[in-house]
């Protein structure tokens, strides 16, 4: 490992590393423009000046310099600082001044670095250039008169998000980013180029003229829009959520966010259950809490536990899913689902429904086979850490299922379970092989064993190597099944009068017209949608981001986020409500508190006293799934509107407007 001397503190850095990267493990700041840790090295913004000792006496451009044993650096000196200062001057000789009105002001890297390491006064007078702004769809607005031609938001487009919808034309002063023909950007994680940026020229379309940065109260979470889990942080101002950015967090997300999980924001104050309503004379009318619970208690009086049922919809917490569990067990009830989909998973084990490799693991697998999945929508920033080993490890890549872009070079091995001896094939001879299951799949019996067992003949079973995964596309999914929220009847079994009463909690994904005419339904949840049409009574419940709740992504790993903002009207958050419930009733949950909630998690699984924590694993135990017939299927996509995919997302106008933009129509019927 070399040894440099920066600024008069030694420092050991990988082989490989720059100059720049050996400054930052010193601890020690340089200001930068185009470089970026996860992005190609471009070296055009020449503001990472340094000067070194026994090379030509001139400022030298940290960020493309390599490191070198013995190499002694100064970052602050007199012909560094001057240098900075006329790089910072030439930047300025174009750029508008048009701080006061700009979204980027309070956040803007210009604005900083102009401060910490320019000069204060310009020598030069010329008329600044002026550019036309580029139309790229209903979430990126463009004041391209302000861009530096850093070029970090075609790197990450091109290299990470796989789609090269960016480029630049023309040279010097006169050079432009766009997208050669005007179109919206297609990538599913576009809006992180705004983070990117390090000036005004790409901002927040919806989240234009808004607010400024210090108005917001800042609040970290999760998101919910797919089974990823992507730390989130949720900026507030009043009783109202503006915006949603990323969090960094590099074994799930990176700082990487998905365009649904950040501009559906919008749809939290849209189509909202405000209030409890109960159904009289077949039209729902506004109630108080009492009568909710006085119609629900009425109905539930004679009627035998195994006519009643409970489904856990996709976006729910886990703390809430407990309460209605143990609701529901108080009740001698014991018709539970959290699959919407009819997915075939059970909860024997719990490596038979989790990604195992972990989603920082997917860089280490050298053949990777998918089964009935789309990540590139269904879970886009994982697709990004798959698109990372295809490009950077080299790793090969096979799908079984429907063919379609997923931004990197596969293998397309058929569509549905007749190829699954060509996928074993495939995973052939690989050091460390990788299986993902989608939902797609899952739909079908005997699927998951099948999936297994490819994984262990081809190698990818091992007490060091874990490479069985479940690609999930709910939230709540591997909480509700780590809890034990599965039991007795199915949702297609408790559908066309097989129970009495059912219970909806945030449950909107499945055809609620198969519901029995005669089936009592309670419906608990944060937004008028397919449940809520449906039901008897109405709960109105709290969003994400209005409570603090407990979610456990695709791989397992627990995590926490915090209430933002306050539910509206009279809605309450959800454990709570099913708390005052079950005391109506004369069924009393034992649990007063949030904390006493999640203390009685952990004694139903361990795994929620470890939070944020996911320890690597391999497989001890290569004995699979029960495995039963599987008849000959295929595999086609379950998310076939990547923008629009829940309550919240439906309710979203910026959804809308992508997926006007966006998304394919749909097929006119034949005349």
């Amino acid at each position: 490992m070399p040894k440099l001397t920066i600024d008069g503190i030694e420092v050991d850095v990988a082989p490989g590393s720059t100059v720049l990267q050996a400054c930052e493990a010193a601890g020690i700041e340089v200001p930068r423009f185009c470089y970026h840790d996860r992005l190609s090295i471009a070296g055009n913004c020449r503001m990472c000046l340094v000067e070194i000792e026994k090379t030509p006496p001139k400022p030298i451009s940290s960020c493309t310099y390599p490191a070198a044993e013995g190499m002694v650096v100064h970052t602050d000196t007199p012909m560094v600082r001057n240098g900075r200062k006329g790089v910072m001057e030439f930047l300025l000789i174009n750029h508008p001044l048009d701080c006061p009105i700009c979204d980027q002001g309070g956040e803007c890297d210009l604005q900083d670095q102009a401060m910490g390491y320019g000069g204060d006064s310009s020598r030069y007078s010329e008329n600044k250039r002026a550019v036309k702004d580029k139309e790229l769809g209903p979430l990126v607005k463009t004041t391209m008169t302000r861009c530096i031609h850093c070029t970090r938001c075609i790197r990450f487009i091109t290299e990470v998000a796989g789609v090269p919808d960016l480029g630049a034309t023309n040279r010097g002063e006169h050079m432009e980013v766009g997208t050669y023909v005007e179109k919206a950007l297609t990538s599913e994680l576009s809006a992180n180029i705004i983070d990117l940026c390090p000036v005004g020229a790409l901002t927040s379309k919806p989240y234009a003229f808004t607010a400024r940065p210090w108005e917001l109260t800042k609040t970290d979470s999760i998101d919910v829009h797919d089974a990823v889990g992507a730390n989130i942080r949720i900026d507030v101002r009043g009783p109202e959520v503006l915006r949603i950015l990323p969090r960094l967090n590099e074994d799930v997300n990176e700082e990487w966010l998905g365009d649904k999980s950040r501009f559906s924001v919008d749809g939290l104050k849209r189509r909202r259950l405000d209030k409890p309503w109960v159904r009289k004379d077949g039209k729902s009318q506004a109630a108080t809490w009492q009568q909710a619970f006085d119609a629900i208690a009425a109905k539930l009086q004679g009627v035998a536990g195994d006519r009643i049922g409970a489904i856990a919809g996709d976006l729910c917490d886990v703390e809430s899913m407990l309460a209605l569990k143990d609701l529901m067990a108080a009740l001698g009830a014991g018709n539970l689902d959290c699959r919407q989909d009819g997915a075939k998973l059970t909860n024997a084990r719990r490596d038979f429904y989790t990604f195992n490799s972990q989603i920082a693991g997917i860089e280490d697998a050298d053949a990777i086979l998918i089964i009935g999945s789309n990540p590139r929508k269904e879970a886009p920033v994982l697709n990004a850490r798959i698109r990372k080993a295809n490009t950077a490890s080299g790793a090969k890549i096979a799908v079984i299922g429907a063919e379609t872009d997923l931004t990197y070079a596969v293998t397309h091995l058929g569509t549905g379970t007749a190829a699954f001896a060509a996928g074993e094939a495939f995973l052939a001879g690989a050091k460390k092989p990788m299986v993902i299951v989608g939902q797609s799949a899952l739909k079908h019996e005997g699927v998951l064993a099948a999936a297994w067992g490819i994984a262990s003949r081809a190698g990818a079973l091992t007490p060091e190597w874990h490479g069985f995964n479940v690609l999930h596309t709910a939230a709540a999914r591997v909480g509700a099944l780590d809890i034990g929220f599965l039991g007795g009847k199915s949702v297609a079994d408790m559908l066309n009068g097989g129970v009495d009463v059912l219970y909806l909690l945030g449950a909107d994904e499945f055809d609620t017209k198969k519901i029995g005419a005669n089936t009592f339904v309670v419906y608990q949840g944060h937004h008028g949608d397919a449940g809520a049409a449906r039901a008897d009574v109405i709960l109105p419940g709290a969003a994400y981001t209005e409570k603090s709740g407990t979610y456990v992504n695709t791989e397992g790993r627990v995590q926490r986020g915090f209430m933002a903002a306050h539910p509206p009207g009279d809605a309450r958050e959800d454990w709570k409500i099913l708390r005052a419930l079950s005391a109506h009733l004369g069924h009393t949950l034992p649990y007063d508190t949030l904390e006493a909630v999640r203390a009685r998690l952990e004694t139903v699984n361990p795994v929620f006293a470890n939070i944020g924590f996911l320890p690597v694993f391999g497989c001890a135990d290569t004995t699979g799934p029960d495995a039963g017939p599987m008849a000959d299927a295929t595999f086609p996509p379950v998310v076939k509107n990547y923008h629009q995919t829940d309550t919240i997302s439906r309710a979203s106008p910026t959804m809308a407007a992508c997926v006007a933009a966006l998304e394919p129509a749909p097929a006119m019927a034949a005349e």
